[in-house]
């Protein structure tokens, strides 16, 4: 029996994981650098486990190995529960690698501090003004933008984006792009050095969006000298564009105990993620940044191939076995490619979305390839619901882009038709996963509505009018839903 399974474990009386037990733990426990060595340089805006499982580990090797001390100090937007459990722990945790052959687990040290983003707003704006800070992350999910669906740009007339607007400067600002504005604008008038802010997250780029949605807060702001920081904007702050790739599962009671059997200490905040993890970053940063090259990491000219290469193969595939998965009633991804349709489906919406993709990046059968042997990787136990969150967000980024070039083209569909029909039915079901257009998605289902006219109404709430005109489009979408209601998966 393993250590994680060793019911003998009585996790009550395990000293709490902080800096003063590191000295207890074996070597290959212990965090890549020593946290104390460490300060603040840079900000990065979520708290959540993909960045303490991706940027922070990218950031704690290429501190150990240029001897630069880059430290994060991390601020969550809403989870001030969870900055409390870091702090009591001197902001350190556990990432436990999920691998066919066996788990292994290690502290990160790459956090050095941990803020609430309104308790703490002052020492956010302190942090983001400060010259020795010269890199800001984000991972705050696609919503976290506020984007228009019409425009692309800054939702100025979403609730809380007006309350933001508001309320600058000075009064409490509850969005990150506001925070964000304002934070650079108080650096924009202190002149202090360049910085460059990081998006990371699924987005096509993700760096031009953030840039913009920036911008459009200072435009829209009643700041008077709001014309001279985004001039000083141009020249001193820069948005590079990423691609980040690695699947990090929620983390169950059952990744808890088998972290702290590992340890031999109680870690509130342990994350997962499987051994695969890939950044691209485009080449464009305004000032020091830390050497993540030195841990694999890939500076490039454009990240474009890249990057709709990830969102459409990677996290498209994602998609669409998340709400095929869960209309056939399953549970995990492992699950899904457990099944005579989950491999084909793969498959299949990668060969049929590659002629979309630009020359330059990652083959696409190759990379197909890679993509169902992370996906069957039995150790792994990614939730479809997880993933099906946001649905309205992530398929108007991961699957509307490729469909419409190729219904441009008269090139057919169906995978694409299959994937969106199984989101259009998980709309229509009472438990369907959290969205922020749930209740608009749901108000589509009219008992007495055809099929095709409920698909039609589904991708007008998600800003895609031109493929609700699509009678082709809708029709084979609504034909797909027989087969789903009976929990049939037909590829």
């Amino acid at each position: 029996m393993s250590a994680g399974t060793d019911p003998r474990l009585d996790r009550t009386v395990l000293p709490r994981l902080d800096r003063t037990v590191l000295p207890r733990l074996s070597p290959e426990l212990r965090p890549a650098v020593d946290p104390a060595a460490l300060r603040t340089r840079v900000v990065h805006f979520g708290l959540g486990a993909f960045h303490r499982a991706h940027q922070a580990v990218f950031t704690e090797h290429a501190a150990a190995r240029s001897g630069e001390p880059w430290g994060i100090t991390a601020v969550a937007p809403r989870s001030a529960g969870t900055v409390r459990e870091l702090r009591d722990q001197d902001c350190l945790y556990s990432l436990v690698e999920r691998r066919p052959e066996g788990h292994r687990t290690r502290v990160v040290g790459a956090v050095v501090g941990a803020l609430a983003m309104g308790p703490d707003a002052e020492a956010v704006d302190a942090l983001l003004a400060d010259p020795e800070v010269t890199v800001v992350t984000l991972t705050v999910t696609e919503k976290g933008y506020h984007r228009s669906p019409p425009t692309g740009g800054l939702d100025t007339l979403a609730g809380p984006v007006a309350a933001d607007l508001a309320a600058a400067p000075g009064g409490r600002l509850t969005t990150v792009v506001g925070r964000l504005a304002a934070g650079l604008a108080a650096r924009m008038r202190a002149g202090a050095p360049p910085v460059s802010v990081v998006s990371c997250d699924n987005m096509a780029d993700n760096g031009a969006v953030l840039g913009r949605v920036v911008r459009d807060f200072v435009r829209a702001s009643a700041w008077p000298d709001r014309a001279g920081i985004l001039d000083r904007m141009a020249e001193a702050v820069r948005f590079p564009a990423t691609v980040v790739d690695r699947i990090v599962p929620a983390t169950s009671e059952a990744d808890r105990a088998a972290a702290d059997a590992a340890l031999h200490v109680r870690d509130t905040l342990p994350v997962t993620g499987e051994p695969y993890r890939q950044w691209v970053l485009e080449d464009s940063f305004a000032a020091p940044r830390p050497r993540w090259e030195l841990d694999g990491a890939l500076f490039v000219p454009d990240v474009t191939p890249y990057q709709l290469t990830k969102l459409r193969l990677l996290n498209g595939s994602h998609s669409a076995l998340a709400h095929l998965g869960a209309a056939a009633g399953l549970t995990t991804i492992a699950e899904t490619m457990a099944t005579a349709w989950g491999e084909r489906l793969v498959r299949a919406l990668c060969a049929e979305i590659a002629p979309t993709l630009p020359a330059g990046g990652p083959d696409p059968a190759a990379y197909a390839d890679d993509l169902v042997g992370r996906f069957r990787n039995p150790a792994m136990h990614h939730l479809l619901r997880q993933i099906g969150t946001d649905g309205s967000l992530k398929i108007t980024e991961r699957w509307l882009p490729a469909l419409r070039e190729l219904r441009a083209r008269g090139t057919s569909t169906p995978v694409l038709e299959l994937a969106l029909a199984a989101w259009v039915h998980g709309t229509g079901t009472a438990d369907a996963p959290a969205d922020p257009a749930a209740e608009a998605l749901f108000a589509c289902w009219r008992p007495t509505a055809h099929p095709a006219g409920t698909v039609r109404a589904l991708l007008r709430v998600i800003g895609a009018a031109d493929l609700a005109d699509d009678d082709t489009l809708t029709a084979a979408v609504a034909h797909r839903l027989t087969a789903l209601r009976a929990g049939r998966v037909e590829v």
